[in-house]
């Protein structure tokens, strides 16, 4: 957990029992699941940002049907590639929700020094609670609680973020991955609720301070025979919202599903 430093004055911790202590004297009592909290209250938009619970249980419960199992192994191959020959690499999975992309890169990965950082408590407690190898934190995506120039890759599956941050924390010359929907992601789905698809952008300017090297397109069809599962799958995106009762009713009456999963995963360099 050292690895995280005071939000507050920016200064490193020691551990003290089960609080982690700064050089200042701030103090921040580790959970009993295992991660900080490092949001600070004046930080916060709400009484919980981020995903709530609701979210965050039918994305576990989607994610456990590995029915995102091909990005999550992409994902770690890639970071595997770019660090090749650095097996004590540093690296962030920012907007790391409950985890599961975190721990399939630690799995393929177990040198990986590897943390999260998610501003939902709800989701950070559970990732800790499952994940014992990853240290996780709360904390703000636009006030990241590492010290500069820490990183040798930061993984950004859908989060927001802030280019001043990325240039601070990642190392010149070293490594972002993200991943954003491609065009025809969850098409299937986008068709039932709109009566004009907008297309995802095909691919994504370049973050200030880095150059995109590579873009990989990641596309593949799920096949849902669970009701259950489609239903996860709608209520951990925001089309839970789009979503009338008829609209929903009309797409439940099917036995079973053909879902587009299709996904820009890009890596950029830091300049």
């Amino acid at each position: 957990m050292t690895s995280f430093i005071c939000p507050l004055c920016q200064t490193s911790f020691i551990q003290t029992n089960n609080t982690q202590v700064c050089e200042n004297n701030h103090h921040f009592d580790i959970a009993k699941e295992g991660y900080l909290n490092l949001l600070p209250v004046q930080s916060k938009s709400s009484k919980n940002p981020g995903d709530n619970q609701e979210m965050m249980i039918a994305r576990r419960a989607f994610l456990n049907t590995d029915g995102y199992l091909p990005l999550a192994n992409k994902v770690a191959e890639v970071s595997k590639h770019y660090l090749a020959g650095n097996e004590q690499a540093r690296i962030l999975d920012l907007g790391c929700g409950e985890g599961y992309y975190t721990n399939i890169i630690k799995e393929k990965q177990p040198n990986y020094d590897l943390c999260g950082v998610d501003i939902s408590k709800v989701a950070v407690r559970y990732a800790a609670k499952r994940y014992k190898s990853i240290d996780f934190c709360v904390a703000s995506a636009y006030q990241i609680p590492l010290a500069d120039d820490t990183l040798d890759l930061m993984i950004r599956i859908y989060a927001p973020s802030k280019a001043e941050e990325l240039q601070r924390l990642i190392k010149k010359n070293c490594y972002l991955i993200t991943v954003t929907p491609a065009p025809r992601h969850l098409y299937q789905l986008r068709e039932v609720i709109y009566e004009q698809i907008n297309a995802h952008a095909e691919d994504n300017e370049a973050v200030n301070g880095f150059s995109k090297i590579e873009k990989i397109g990641l596309n593949y069809t799920l096949e849902i025979e669970s009701s259950q599962q489609l239903k996860d799958l709608i209520n951990m995106t925001p089309f839970a919202w789009k979503f009338t009762k008829e609209k929903l009713d009309k797409l439940l009456n099917q036995s079973k599903w053909q879902i587009e999963c299709d996904f820009n995963i890009e890596v950029f360099q830091k300049d």
